[in-house]
């Protein structure tokens, strides 16, 4: 199915590009079309949006778009998602704050199968009424305020929420320190563990692939470069892979890591760093244990010879996957072609930064992962994979116009140019359904820059003379540089002979066999805390105490001691030295309370009266379920708990009175004790209710208790106040904080509206800089009160009455 828009009117295509239908003899000539969907579980299932502009409807297809149901929405949707397995379950969302429950929500994703315990659980960003952002699940049928849930305490950073394969991430900024918390197979969230030295200013997932994350990291230090990370299983913790990977700025604006993951080649990477004012092409094969630069071919496209010798030269490559969905990049790869990569690139001794604009590029072909590499075209190309992998299409980039595309079949030694076009053609991007057996692509572009979209199809099936036997394939070996053991595996794999023109049938295998390899040193990585030296070892880094053991182990119970390594995830070796670098298990020994640190959930040191301040209180060191945790909050307050198990979501307590506040923590078990303190600065925003009572009228008004600075007997200046009353018939009393405050006064003062110093009903009201007392207070004498004029105006004002009787 192929959907294309020509002078505002949407046609479809279901048999390859032969025939197209108009979509609007369909759904009506007047029927002003915007997005299509097409379901990922039933590709016949179609949605189409109209343009809001217009009128808000969805128009709904059953049967790849021949018939199609019509239905009005209230509300006009911004984005909308199908669920990957229910077909007849789509999330959409609005801005528009009448719609319902889900129009606040900022970012929604779908529940992941096997995972989410309800398969129409929905994760979300969600808007408070405060304009914080909150992360929350629910059952999108029922997802009101009782059925929603909270899996993170506090709130998150917007855009922050991703929930991809076994994790979920989410970013909190508290005092413009930005952290990172994930979420392993929906379990509580957990701080991600970076090298202490790292200052993060920004954060990525590149990958979540094989049960660990794969983290690009810019340093506060970083403008255009990034650090790649890589984790354990859980993705807590993570240590460094590369520095200064370079990056690209996009045509939107955004910045592109020069990271490019190899298809159908199972822990194989390739990455740009930059150092300094050079940039050179590295790989792995070990998922970033290892890099190398890239050996350049030994001979050009006219077959003389190149005298590149690393690491004085080596080959570059652009590694920037193409913004044109329908384009194939700088470099493409396919994992029903393993061991192919086509890339652009250069050849220098010294890639400088400026060099490295003006450079032309050529395109070259690299086979068996590196053990066979030559250049294919002068210029760049686009390179697009047929017959899953058995064939290869070149056309000419779409600044230049062409007739022809290039067809190879011998994974890129030889190529038969074939015209596809009468007049030269801008091609803007090729069409190729996944997954079938059709031979079928078909190219669209422009002959001119103010010509319309011109489609091309073109069927290849005639190339091919027969269907792929036995005969027809021959097996390769996956290896690194002639070492057969690749993520501790040795992998054969089948593949067409080259030059052997039949096609890949349905049944085709693209690995033959995997066969686990003895455990070798470089199957191993540095564990978290511990760093690469020259000859080879894995030592703690300055930063880091292998002593310390976690406080979740608890007397009497057994963890794993690191050995300084760990396994590459993903590799699969055995035995060999596997024992010797596994963390080993040992008992938890008794520890004193040590490292007790405190802190609000906020990260500030200031906070309003009358609302929640959470405390979160860390240990180090320290056995979490025999220390008794001791909590002063400096206002005659104190909680004891008797583990730390009790308060891994904070403590909370609210203040009565502002003043600044002196916060203790005491961490004590049987082998001794941590103290720690911070200072809490408790302000007033809450106000004072002020009620004016004109005989049968009682008229609300609202001001700041606080005050800055100390008033005089008699002073009101520094007091919010409200318009003149009269003396004979007004009094004003400060109502508490019960209530809801409804009309906020003015910061003239109290003194127009009484005229006279402020007695308690109890004590006189004692005002210290920053600190207020919750008193009652009313007009002690109201022999200067202003005129009868003015209470008529606010009776008129909020009553409706013309004058004060």
């Amino acid at each position: 199915m192929s959907v294309c828009n020509l002078l505002n009117c949407s046609y479809l295509s279901t048999d390859y590009g032969s025939t197209y239908e108009r979509m609007n003899d369909k759904v009506g000539s007047k029927t002003v079309l915007s997005y299509l969907y097409v379901c990922p579980s039933n590709k016949k299932k179609i949605m189409v949006l109209t343009d809001p502009e217009f009128e808000s409807s969805v128009l709904i297809s059953s049967d790849e778009g021949a018939s199609y149901q019509k239905y009005r929405l209230s509300f006009y949707i911004l984005s909308l998602l199908f669920h990957p397995t229910q077909e007849d379950w789509a999330l959409a969302y609005s801005h528009d704050q009448k719609v319902s429950s889900m129009s606040f929500f900022h970012h929604s994703l779908l529940s992941v199968t096997g995972l989410d315990k309800e398969s129409d659980l929905v994760h979300m960003e969600a808007h408070t009424p405060n304009g914080r952002i909150q992360y929350v699940t629910c059952q999108a049928l029922i997802c009101s305020e009782p059925n929603r849930n909270y899996p993170f305490p506090g709130y998150i950073d917007i855009s922050s929420l991703v929930v991809q394969d076994d994790y979920m991430f989410i970013q909190v900024t508290r005092a413009g320190q930005a952290s990172y918390y994930v979420s392993y197979q929906r379990d509580p969230f957990l701080k991600i563990k970076l090298p202490k030295y790292s200052l993060p200013k920004d954060l990525h997932i590149v990958s979540t692939d094989e049960h660990q994350v794969f983290a690009a990291v810019q340093e506060w230090n970083q403008n255009d470069t990034y650090n790649l990370y890589l984790s354990d299983t859980r993705g807590i913790l993570f240590t460094l892979a590369m520095e200064n990977v370079k990056t690209t700025r996009g045509l939107g604006g955004n910045q592109m890591l020069d990271l490019y993951e190899v298809a159908g080649i199972k822990g194989m990477l390739i990455a740009n760093r930059r150092l300094d004012n050079q940039v050179k092409t590295y790989i792995t094969y070990n998922k970033g244990r290892d890099w190398r630069l890239l050996q350049a071919p030994a001979t050009d496209l006219a077959g003389n010879d190149i005298h590149c010798i690393l690491p004085f030269c080596s080959l570059h490559l652009q590694l920037q996957t193409s913004e044109n969905p329908y384009l194939s990049g700088s470099i493409s790869t396919k994992a029903s072609a393993p061991g192919i990569i086509v890339a652009t690139g250069v050849l220098r001794l010294s890639i400088q930064l400026d060099v490295y604009k003006v450079t032309v590029c050529k395109s070259y072909i690299i086979l068996n992962c590196l053990c066979v590499l030559f250049q294919i075209f002068e210029e760049e190309h686009n390179v697009w994979f047929l017959d899953k992998g058995g064939a290869l299409v070149a056309v000419k980039q779409p600044t230049v116009p062409t007739r022809h595309l290039q067809i190879s079949f011998d994974e890129g030694r030889q190529w038969t140019r074939h015209s596809f076009s009468l007049v030269p053609l801008f091609v803007d991007g090729m069409l190729v359904e996944a997954g079938t057996e059709n031979q079928i692509m078909t190219f669209f572009g422009h002959f001119s820059h103010r010509s319309e979209w011109q489609l091309i199809k073109i069927d290849y099936k005639s190339i091919f003379n027969r269907k792929c036997t036995e005969g027809d394939y021959q097996t390769w070996h996956l290896h690194n540089k002639g070492e057969p053991c690749v993520m501790g595996q040795k992998q054969i794999y089948m593949k067409r002979r080259p030059g052997n023109y039949c096609m890949l049938g349905k049944d085709y295998a693209k690995v033959l066999s995997a066969e686990s390899c003895i455990c070798r040193a470089h199957d191993f990585e540095c564990d978290y805390g511990y760093e690469r030296r020259r000859e080879g070892n894995c030592l703690p880094a300055f930063w880091f105490n292998p002593a310390v053991v976690s406080r979740s182990c608890s007397q009497g119970k057994n963890y794993l001691n690191s050995t300084g390594y760990r396994k590459v995830v993903s590799n699969n070796c055995i035995k060999g030295v596997k024992d010797m670098y596994t963390p080993r298990k040992q008992m938890c020994p008794n520890r004193a309370p040590k490292g007790l640190s405190l802190s609000t959930r906020e990260g500030k040191l200031t906070a309003d009266l009358h609302t929640n301040v959470t405390f979160l209180v860390h240990l180090d060191e320290g056995d979490s379920l025999r220390t008794n945790i001791q909590l002063d909050f400096g206002d005659g307050t104190a909680v004891s708990y008797s583990n730390l198990s009790w308060i891994e979501e904070g403590i909370r307590h609210v203040y009565k009175t502002a003043g600044i506040f002196r916060v203790s923590a005491l961490a004590e078990n049987t082998l001794g004790f941590d103290t720690t303190t911070l200072y809490l600065h408790v302000t007033c925003t809450s106000p004072l209710y002020i009620h004016l009572f004109c005989q049968d009228y009682s008229i609300p008004l609202t001001a700041p208790m606080c005050r800055r600075k100390q008033s005089p007997p008699g002073d009101c200046s520094q007091i919010a106040g409200a318009r003149s009353t009269t003396r004979s018939r007004l009094s004003a009393t400060g109502q508490g904080y019960h209530g809801r405050p409804n009309i906020p006064l003015t910061r003239t003062t109290l003194c127009q509206l009484c005229g006279t110093s402020w007695v308690s009903q109890t004590r006189p009201a004692v005002i210290k800089p920053g600190i207020v007392t919750h008193q009652a207070l009313q007009c002690s004498a109201l022999d200067r009160c202003a005129t009868r004029e003015a209470v008529w105006h606010i009776l008129r004002e909020f009553t409706g009455e013309r004058e004060c009787r």
